[in-house]
């Protein structure tokens, strides 16, 4: 059974009826360009072949019913009409609300619904479970009240639930890529204008993202306290952003800064530029460039913004000594556990495979996860009437 019917079949289980409809919203992993986001820089993620899904059907009064199938089935339920709270003890429940207090604060009247969710992304990985989950809810009701929002919108309402409502102060860069990610492409985003660049990956080329299974928890992570640092260093240079800080004025005075802070900063700026340059390495398939941009993330993420374990850095050099320069690896995602994400020749993804089921047990006393994935499409919405 896969995730789609698991999920209906819970459905019918938990409301003695079909849903009207199935929306499937995809997880990403980011190739490049990492803690740039809330700095209005750029990013290159890509959606991936793992989502949140969720079943939906339209109830004829205000009330929201779920059934979390993934959280031990948890349920809960509230009133899209009434002012919505934080719920006390389930986190998940906050995502799914915070997101349609965000659509009420656009003005949008919503309707009540029965849902089921469930989906197959690991979760606490840095794989962004839940800006698939925020994306998925805003797709639903955008869907479910005919609200007519666009896919950048959805994003921006996601981000907004998880900044305003959950406590955390992501940027939009997991929202974005999981709504408006294309199959076999990675897209480049300017976080500050939210123009969107699309690159082919090349049919040579395949992703792979291994789990440390070292668990994160990201809101009550030192994220947040990154950010802080982020916004330090540009109030330093008189900027509301480190996107508006020259990288010659930045070796001038970073003596002057707080080495900490520095460090922060000389990580984000230079990620900008490495993701530009691997924006145009992609496009053009030189899988050289992009092996050696990578290490140079993985390194800055270590050594100056400090996000890296010794076990991702592990990761890190024993797959980096099987691809050599026919790929790229590095610690992706929010930092402090989850995942590395490789860009390997396909003729080396059983290598991989090897090497880390070799020695990372060995090492760390801990099983790796290794999944293997396509560049996917971003949130879609499939009717039980196009499906008969």
């Amino acid at each position: 059974m896969n995730i789609i019917e698991k999920v209906k079949s819970k459905f019918l289980e938990s409301y003695q009826k079909s849903p009207d409809f199935t929306v499937n919203a995809p997880g990403r992993v980011n190739l490049i360009g990492e803690h740039t986001d809330y700095n209005d820089g750029f990013v290159l993620p890509c959606a991936i072949d793992f989502a949140t899904v969720i079943c939906v059907s339209r109830r004829s009064d205000s009330l929201v019913n779920i059934v979390a199938i993934d959280c031990d089935e948890q349920t809960d339920t509230f009133d899209v009409n009434s002012t919505i709270n934080k719920h006390e003890s389930q986190l998940w429940s906050n995502y799914v609300r915070g997101v349609v207090d965000e659509i009420k604060k656009a003005g949008f009247t919503l309707a009540g619904c029965d849902i089921v969710i469930g989906g197959n992304i690991p979760q606490g990985t840095g794989l962004s479970s839940s800006a698939s989950l925020e994306v998925g809810i805003a797709a639903a009701f955008n869907h479910l009240c005919q609200l007519d929002i666009s896919l950048v919108d959805i994003a921006k309402i996601s981000q907004a639930a998880e900044n305003n409502f959950v406590g955390c102060a992501c940027g939009i860069m997991d929202q974005l890529a999981s709504a408006c990610g294309k199959s076999q492409q990675a897209v480049g985003i300017d976080c500050r204008s939210l123009d969107l660049t699309y690159t082919t990956i090349s049919d040579d080329m395949t992703i792979m993202i291994i789990n440390s299974n070292v668990k994160r928890g990201l809101v009550d992570s030192e994220y947040n306290t990154r950010r802080e640092q982020c916004e330090e260093a540009a109030a330093f240079f008189g900027k509301t952003s480190l996107r508006d800080v020259e990288l010659a004025e930045f070796e001038s005075k970073k003596g002057e800064m707080d080495s900490i802070v520095a460090n922060r900063a000389e990580h984000v700026l230079f990620e900008n530029q490495r993701t530009l340059d691997a924006l145009k390495a992609f496009k053009v398939n030189d899988v050289k460039e992009i092996s050696s941009l990578m290490a140079q993330s993985h390194a800055s993420m270590r050594d100056l913004f400090e996000i890296t374990t010794t076990e991702i850095d592990y990761l890190v050099d024993i797959i980096s000594s099987v691809i050599d320069e026919r790929g790229g690896v590095r610690m992706t995602g929010g930092g402090f556990g989850g995942c590395v994400v490789a860009f390997v020749a396909n003729d080396l993804v059983d290598t991989v495979k090897q090497v880390v089921e070799d020695k990372y047990t060995k090492e760390t006393s801990l099983v790796a996860d290794i999944f293997v994935s396509r560049a996917a499409n971003g949130v879609s919405v499939i009717n039980e009437v196009e499906e008969a």
